[in-house]
This record gives structure tokens, sequence and C-alpha cells, in this order.
């Protein structure tokens, strides 16, 4: 794997609720800017609420504003959003091609703290994007403090983990981001809001991208994380440090 892949994620206060003027304001952040991949926050388009009923997506709107996005701007874009399908909801990440197609997976660990198990559909499967040479896991916020879920069985080089994380955790954040990066030898990209949402939290500047070895590998300019990940430094740090054919065996029921 020598492909070289860049991510620019966008720091961003989330308007309360409101699509329309989220939509506008990633458009117009991100006029100037070129990536492989764009990453935006978990529930870019509305901020992390927990009355679905109100918010969620019922006819597609955000992945059909991310399929107009990746299709205008040849490129692919990442976040999640509040879906409603069939009757439940979903915390759903997608991940759109230029071309339209897209993947998606649905948050596994529901955040119980704020009431979110009550309110959303659990995901069950883990999703891995083959994209330009990179396979890519996704990841949504809480999933983050369970090791288990995240485990790199040799099938994927890096992660993306969107959030909407406060201020009063973003020790456990920082720390964990690292701690996955590391104990999975692969590149992990961590995008959380910024701002004040309408519970009145506050999300502190916390985005990163961590390489293998734990140093960070991003570069903040104003709202833009942006980061390289070099395919090549990545195969040689894996075959020099062969730690992942050492991991205990399991199965996650």
């Amino acid at each position: 794997m020598k492909n070289k892949l860049k991510i620019v994620g966008l720091n961003f206060d989330i308007s309360w609720k409101n699509k329309a003027r989220n939509f506008a304001q990633i458009s117009d952040y991100l006029k100037d800017a070129s990536a492989d991949i764009f990453l935006l926050p978990e529930m870019f388009s509305t901020g992390f609420y927990m009355k679905p009923a109100e918010i969620a997506d019922r006819e597609e709107e955000t992945l059909h504003w991310m399929k107009n996005f990746a299709a205008e701007r040849n490129t692919a874009v990442a976040g999640s959003a509040s879906v409603c399908e069939n009757g439940k909801y979903f915390n759903r990440f997608y991940f759109v091609l230029p071309e339209g197609n897209y993947h998606q997976y649905d948050k596994r660990h529901l955040f119980s703290f704020s009431g979110e198990d009550t309110e959303y559909a659990a995901g069950r499967e883990r999703t891995i994007v083959e994209y330009k040479g990179w396979r890519i896991l996704l990841q949504v916020c809480y999933d983050l403090r369970f090791p288990v879920f995240s485990r790199n069985k040799e099938d994927y080089d890096a992660v993306l983990y969107v959030a909407n994380w406060p201020g009063s955790r973003i020790d456990a954040w920082n720390t964990l981001l690292k701690a996955r990066a590391i104990e999975n030898q692969a590149c992990v990209f961590g995008l959380n809001r910024i701002g004040t949402d309408g519970n009145n939290l506050h999300y502190p500047e916390s985005s990163a991208c961590f390489f293998a070895d734990g140093n960070i590998i991003s570069k903040t300019h104003g709202n833009l994380v942006s980061a390289e990940l070099s395919g090549e430094k990545l195969t040689e740090f894996r075959r020099k440090f062969r730690f992942l054919q050492d991991r205990d065996d399991f199965e996650m029921r």
C-alpha cells in the first residue's frame, strides 16, 4: 500500500436543528479546500439531539445533500445523521463516493448517559470501506470507548471517528483516540464538533489524526483539520513492528 490519502475534517459550531443552515455553512467553509475525503462531525446536519422524531431524515435529506456535494467536488464526503427507517431511528454514518454510491454504518454503542439508547436503534455490523487503496473503518463517538468492537483483525488501515464529545470529558477523547491508533497499528482520525449546542454543552477544539505510533500527523488551519496519510509509511511501520500478529483471538457476541 503506497497510496497517500488526504483527509480534511471540518470543525464547526453546528446550528441546532437547522439542516439548511448547516449545509450552507459546510459548503462555505469547504469551498476552497481540497481533499480525498471531507469528514464532518456526528449529526452534522442537526446537532446531537435526543428527540429524533423532530429532526430525523425521512426522505434522506442529508444523504442527498452529501451526494450532491461529493459529485460537485469530485471527492468523498463522510459524516453521520439522524435517520428514520422503517419506524426506527438510527445514528447513521454515511461515506459517500463522488459517483453517488455510498456506504453506511449505524452506530452500535448508544450513549445511555444521554438517553440515546432509548430513542435510537443500535447497529450490529462493522463497516469497512475500501477507497483509493485504503481500508477504512467507520465509527461514531461513544464507540471510541469500546476497543473490542474496533479491534484490528488486519482488515483495516485507518479509522474515522466522528463525534459530539463535550469538553467535560475531553481528556478521555484525546487519550482513547491515541490508544486506538497504537493498539490497532492504524491511522485514527477523530473529528469532533466545536462551539455550544442547544443543551448548553461546550465543545472545545479537539480534532486530530494520529499515526499508528501515537504521534499526531494532522494540522489545524482555522476550521479545517487536515492530514495526509502515507500508505508506504504505514506498511513499513507494520512490517517493522509486527504487534498485530500477537493479538488475542476472540469472538464478539
